[in-house]
């Protein structure tokens, strides 16, 4: 009988065989075939090819550079990202959320097919990493990040295609297929509550796996496990777990100073950088990297003429002494904010200088996935959540008088005090990719009103907590590729 193959598993085959970047093992060249690897020096060559899918360009598209594709859907999504300009229609149509509802559009099909993409070469590592040659310390080494990185890719998934974790609920809707172990057989979504099982169980082993060494800071390491097992436990608002591991994944790592905050969030040697991709001037991604897109000074059409700018009512919630207030220009003629040149780029009320390539004439540039700053924040908001108030707000003030000189301990209680929290991580995640996940994990509505955004590109103002359009649609694709094993979301 002829074997129906799913879409992310044909994709796997075809990057297997074509593009050993991705997983640096034998290739594959048929159905049948199967990538090995004996030793462990193939297992970590297998390792660097996931980190390489962190900034490598994907199905062909412009705007799908590795896992920055992801960080600015979801800022596009939210309301403290404002597009300037229709530009060359980069991001535009998910800005006005039409595409994550479309069954053929790019940000189902990517967001679908990259993280699967990083499931399958993680099943394919721990299917044979135990009989591989080589050390024991080795072994664990690669074990565990291999399935971090499984965990991770199955969180960041679920969290658009299910819907929301809801600790009062039971959780049973339908989440994602469930691919633990190399296999080519169509496999039906199982409910949020299981997927969130899984992920849990894999970055706990890998956390019990993975020390604190690493051969680079793109590597994962017990930190970086930690840092996703609390952003998996504050969704799931487990708020004593998510503290915990928040404290233990900062340690180690210090605050950034005023100085290096200013230098334009390009270099993983940053000491509060826990997490990071580098990009080497000999890898570069040309228009569709990060900076191609987000930062203020590279010479791409869509910067020049969209350059990326902050909600102007959140902006207006920043203390003046606050060193991140000098990353936007209000007025939009301040000239020492960097923009394009030949020809010259636009300006506009509060633009951005916070991501600068360091070489305008390349579109690379090192990329944050993880920092100190986010952990301290997870920390504050998951404290006060949990009546734990004196933490939060000790939390709070550890990164916001580094940011802020003039900034006193907190005296708010309540909701107040968990507001105060939501708006700093706001201002400080601003464009690293959380405000989707955030609105939709706190179950809080889409609002962009009343802000800078431009009625003509806006398109959506407002969307309601819990309505349907807070989940994404599987791409048609890979229902028609599992022959209606995998289900679609409600229409």
């Amino acid at each position: 009988m002829r074997i129906k193959i799913s879409l992310l598993f044909a994709l796997w085959l075809g990057l297997a065989s074509c593009e050993k970047e991705f997983l640096e093992t034998k290739p594959t060249s048929s159905v049948s075939d199967q990538v090995v690897f004996t030793t462990t020096t193939d297992g970590w060559k297998a390792i660097e090819g996931m980190h390489r899918l962190l900034y490598r360009q994907m199905y062909g598209s412009q705007a799908l550079g590795g896992i920055s594709g992801n960080m600015i859907f979801m800022d596009a999504l939210g309301e403290d990202l404002v597009m300037t300009g229709q530009s060359n229609g980069w991001f535009i149509n998910e800005y006005r959320w039409i595409n994550h509802r479309l069954v053929t559009s790019n940000i189902c099909y990517y967001n679908y097919l990259y993280f699967f993409t990083f499931i399958s070469n993680a099943n394919q590592i721990l299917a044979q990493i135990d009989a591989a040659t080589g050390s024991d310390a080795d072994k664990k080494a690669i074990k565990g990040q291999a399935l971090a990185y499984r965990s991770w890719a199955y969180f960041m998934m679920i969290q658009l295609f299910g819907e929301r974790f809801d600790k009062t609920k039971s959780n049973n809707g339908l989440g994602l297929p469930m691919k633990i172990a190399p296999t080519l057989e169509a496999t039906p979504r199982v409910s949020v509550a299981e997927i969130y099982t899984q992920i849990n169980k894999d970055i706990d082993d890998a956390i019990a796996l993975l020390g604190a060494t690493r051969r680079d800071r793109s590597h994962i390491n017990v930190n970086v496990a930690k840092g996703f097992k609390a952003r998996i436990a504050l969704a799931q608002q487990n708020w004593a777990v998510a503290a915990q591991q928040a404290s233990e994944a900062r340690q180690g790592f210090t605050l950034m100073s005023t100085t290096q905050y200013m230098e334009g969030f390009n270099n993983y040697t940053n000491p509060e950088w826990i997490w990071g991709y580098r990009q080497q001037e000999d890898q570069t991604t040309y228009f569709y990297s990060f900076f191609a897109y987000m930062s203020c000074n590279f010479n791409s059409t869509n910067i020049r003429t969209n350059p990326k700018a902050i909600n102007s009512k959140l902006f207006n919630l920043i203390s003046n002494t606050d060193i991140r207030k000098q990353l936007w220009d209000p007025t939009g003629t301040n000239t020492q904010f960097p923009i394009p040149l030949n020809p010259n780029g636009s300006r506009f009320p509060f633009m951005n200088r916070k991501f600068r390539v360091a070489n305008v004439a390349l579109s690379i540039g090192d990329v944050p996935l993880m920092r100190a700053a986010e952990m301290l924040l997870i920390e504050a908001e998951a404290n006060a959540r949990n009546a734990q108030e004196a933490n939060a707000r000790q939390a709070l003030f550890t990164l916001v008088r580094q940011r802020d000189p003039n900034y006193v301990l907190s005296t708010r209680s309540g909701q107040a005090l968990i507001d105060e929290i939501m708006m700093h991580r706001r201002v400080e995640l601003w464009g690293e990719g959380f405000r989707f996940y955030d609105l939709k994990r706190l179950n809080e509505p889409l609002d962009r009103t009343g802000a800078n955004h431009n009625a003509s590109l806006v398109g959506v103002s407002t969307v309601p907590a819990g309505d349907i359009r807070w989940q994404f649609l599987i791409p048609q694709s890979e229902l028609n590729n599992t022959n209606g094993v995998v289900v679609q979301n409600p229409l």
